[in-house]
């Protein structure tokens, strides 16, 4: 038997510490790169007479004084002076901060007490929010603006992102850290009848450079009546430089100062301003730094060890072809949870050192489907499947599972995303009715990260699987491939899965299937929300506090999905774990995942788009996919992003989904199933070429092929007849 390397990914990883160790000015510097640097204003506009200066100051009028007052008294101490309707817009915002020379930031969030009551009147409890140094690289950006016409102001959208690179933007981001606008589009939410509580949201169109600092301004902002719309009294007095009595206005003065100027630089005319304010990002630590010492302890515990396991069952009958069995059971994890670590518990954290500690095991448990060519002739290769929203190991069993398995020769193997699995549809409605309760969600979510790495170890070790008899072959040996594993999830399994893969040691090689990152984004947008929404409305029925809470609940979801990991996917790795190559396969029109988000986790790390990426009349016009390269030579060694068109309508634009939208109304109200209407969620995975793909791809020096033969890649709608 020909002698197979062990765990030659950890040993890469440690040759990996220099890189990840790159100065980190350097390192922000590439991130920013040609989207966030690239402001297209070109010349003639940068000689535009723009100012930043103070106007000569001047003092209150009586009835700006009672309009100041009014104001004040409408926004309570500890909320921000420039609105009124709801304490904690605008938001993120740094008057939600505090100093904190510990942080990497040097800030810590700070929220005060008594905010957003539930319908019983249960306020937030913002613990759990204030360890955080910083806001959500992936946060929508929720403002206020009573009377904002779209028609009437020039909001960047989602199908001219562009827009907001330019001078005619009427909502502007700007890096304050490396310079440079921020590419984003601007949605007033459509979720709600109630005008006068409409939120403004701005999504950045990437994530959010770690650590630093950004400008926020609302400019020319109109009405109805194509007049200009007057801004906020406390805001106004500091834009027009107007002194007042008011220690609170004054406070705010002296930051804001440098805001105008740094606003001006990038040719926006403090006179225009309807609103600016500044926020700033967590760093890593505060994003992943919670997994990452979970990873050191849990692995460590190990000692080149094998995780201990048990098999409970064994399945032959009724299995597709090629399939010879599958394998149930349990292996054991250090818990880092409270209690029995069940729905609702929270990370235990040692006061001392501030990082998770475990008291004990978790037993998780695993499926694994094993193919007949492994059994029969040896080597298959270990694959970590993600299961789907709120599911369970046992969708490894499912016939698309077993069948990608059998054409691969992969024993595919998955473990429960706590958190978001099965047994925690209870506590997912509580915490949607009480967001109190919400952070037990990311920190089960955080315990499942380390379980699946224990399963990927658990795959490759020869004290592993491969000691059992269910997984040796005929003649007795072991029938994974020890080399590396290899990762595969859709849906939900690829929004968890961009976050598992970042923090991987044993695989370099993941496919993220109708997948993307940034549950705030992906809410509102999807299909699967819709049940849970009314709990939400219910709870919160207030439409502005329900986008806020979208916002709040981002800052601790990044550490349990991609959107917190996804700056160190690729490459700018973490210490001591390798960097990783990425398939991301969407589904044109997914009724459940926005696929916009997938486009920002492609511009976020330069990864490259296949084209041609839709049939002619498919195309989102008129700029389908902003800042996205073409893949340029097969086959390819990168990273890539692929669509898969099922004939499906295009998605509509907004927090909505697309069965809300008019066209679809209009189209599929006799006809849901036509393939006009259908949803193509589960569609790419089970398209042959997907597979042909995966398999080219899942090998030790696998690239990626193009496996659409220069065609747009289309796939066949499932019907209920298929494997």
């Amino acid at each position: 038997m020909i002698a197979r390397l062990r765990f030659p990914l950890l040993l890469v990883a440690v040759a990996l510490v220099a890189l990840a160790c790159a100065d980190e000015d350097a390192s922000r510097a590439a991130f920013t790169g040609d989207i966030a640097a690239g402001n297209p204003v070109d010349e003639a506009e940068e000689l535009i007479d723009v100012s930043g200066d103070a106007p000569e100051p001047t003092t209150l009028d009586p009835a700006a004084q009672a309009e100041l007052q009014g104001a004040l008294e409408s926004s309570p101490t500890g909320c921000d002076e420039f609105n009124t309707r709801t304490c904690l817009l605008p938001f993120p915002n740094d008057t939600y901060t505090v100093e904190d020379t510990a942080s990497p930031t040097g800030l810590r969030v700070d929220l005060p007490d008594g905010l957003l009551p539930n319908a019983e009147g249960q306020t937030l409890d913002p613990t759990a929010w204030n360890q955080n140094d910083g806001f959500s690289p992936n946060t929508p950006i929720i403002v206020h603006a009573p009377g904002l016409d779209a028609d009437q102001t020039n909001l960047p959208s989602e199908r001219r992102i562009s827009t907001s690179l330019t001078s005619e933007s009427a909502t502007v981001i700007v890096d304050l850290d490396s310079g440079g606008l921020v590419p984003h589009w601007a949605e007033l939410d459509q979720r709600t009848d109630n005008d006068e509580d409409r939120a403004l949201i701005l999504r950045p169109a990437i994530s959010l450079p770690e650590t630093h600092r950004f400008a926020v301004a609302l400019r020319n902002l109109r009405g109805a009546d194509g007049e200009r719309l007057e801004a906020p009294i406390g805001f106004r007095v500091l834009r027009d430089n107007v002194t007042t009595d008011s220690d609170r206005v004054e406070e705010r003065r002296e930051d804001l100062e440098p805001i105008f100027a740094d606003l001006a630089d990038e040719g926006v005319n403090r006179a225009d301003l309807y609103l600016a304010w500044d926020f700033t990002v967590a760093s890593s630590a505060s994003l992943a730094g919670q997994v990452l010492d979970m990873r050191q302890d849990a692995f460590g515990r190990l000692a080149g060890g094998s995780p201990q396991f048990e098999i409970t069952e064994t399945e032959t009958a009724d299995l597709q072809p090629g399939i010879d069995m599958v394998v149930s059971g349990t292996f054991e994890v250090p818990s880092y949870l409270t209690g029995d670590g069940g729905p609702g518990s929270r990370l235990d954290i040692d006061e001392t050192t501030g990082r998770p500690q475990a008291d004990g095991t978790i037993t998780a448990p695993f499926t694994c489907v094993v193919p007949t060519e492994g059994v029969e002739n040896g080597f298959s290769i270990p694959v970590v499947y993600g299961h789907g929203l709120l599911g369970s190991s046992r969708e490894a069993r499912s016939s698309q599972v077993q069948f990608t398995a059998a054409e691969l020769n992969a024993v595919y193997c998955a473990t429960d995303w706590i958190g978001l699995s099965e047994g925690d549809v209870g506590y997912a409605v509580q915490a949607l009715g009480d967001i109190s309760l919400f952070p037990a969600v990311p920190d089960r979510l955080q315990q499942s990260l380390i379980n699946t790495l224990y399963l990927g170890r658990l795959m490759l070790h020869e004290d592993g699987l491969g000691s059992a008899e269910e997984f040796r072959t005929e003649g007795g040996a072991d029938l994974l491939e020890t080399f590396e594993a290899y990762y595969d999830g859709n849906s939900q399994g690829a929004i968890m899965g961009g976050a598992v893969t970042a923090v991987a040691t044993d695989w370099t090689k993941a496919v993220l299937g109708v997948g993307g990152m940034n549950y705030s984004t992906l809410l509102n947008r999807s299909i699967d929300f819709d049940q849970f929404a009314d709990v939400l409305r219910a709870a919160y029925p207030n439409p502005l506090d329900e986008q806020l809470i979208f916002g709040l609940l981002q800052m601790l979801w990044d550490r349990g999905e991609t959107g917190g990991y996804v700056q160190h996917l690729t490459d700018r790795v973490y210490e001591l774990t390798p960097p990783k190559q990425v398939i991301l396969n969407v589904a044109f029109g997914d009724h459940q995942v926005a696929t916009i988000t997938a486009d920002n986790i492609a511009r976020t790390l330069n990864i490259p788009i296949y084209e041609p990426t839709l049939p002619p009349g498919a195309t989102i016009a008129p700029e389908p996919f902003f800042g996205l390269d073409p893949i340029r030579v097969f086959p390819h060694t990168g990273s890539a992003l692929f669509y898969w068109y099922s004939g499906t309508l295009a998605p509509p634009e907004g927090n909505i989904t697309p069965r809300m939208s008019d066209r679809y109304l209009a189209e599929c109200a006799d006809d849901d199933e036509s393939p006009r209407c259908a949803d193509p969620h589960e569609d790419p995975r089970r398209q042959p070429e997907m597979i042909e793909q995966k398999r080219a791809f899942f090998q030790p020096d696998g690239e990626v092929t193009d496996v659409c033969r220069d065609q747009p890649c289309l796939a066949d709608q499932r019907s209920e007849f298929d494997y």
